[in-house]
């Protein structure tokens, strides 16, 4: 194997480390990664369009991304400093503020896409 593939194939393991790492530590991402797996079900039990899947999609990754960016600061923040710092608290509250921004997109996105489809089909079952 050349010297460029490995290094390529050992970035990808340092970055799936990183999610496992996430996943494991974190109980914000694994809340996250639950909620992804329902959308995902409800989705395509709803039978949702390609337009609508990409939605979903996006607001997923997205939540995903804020989630691991926000671990990631949270991290070089602790290594940075041991006491309690203005700077320490702001940058550690911002990153969890891209989070929540990232996961309300998501809920609406959920909502708007799964929401009336969910409707009818709660009602045409209760009704049959």
């Amino acid at each position: 194997m050349s010297r460029g593939r490995s290094h390529f194939i050992q970035a990808f393991r340092h970055a799936f480390d990183g999610i496992k790492g996430a996943l494991r530590r974190e109980r914000h991402m694994r809340f996250h990664f639950a909620a992804a797996i329902v959308v995902v079900i409800l989705a395509a039990w709803l039978q949702v369009g390609r337009m609508e899947w990409l939605w979903l999609l996006a607001a997923i990754t997205g939540v995903w991304v804020s989630e691991l960016l926000n671990t990631a600061i949270e991290r070089a923040v602790d290594l940075a400093t041991t006491e309690v710092h203005p700077l320490a608290k702001a940058a550690k509250d911002t990153a969890a503020g891209a989070v929540l921004v990232a996961a309300f997109f998501a809920a609406v996105v959920g909502f708007i896409i799964l929401g009336p489809p969910l409707w009818e089909a709660i009602f045409d079952w209760r009704s049959s």
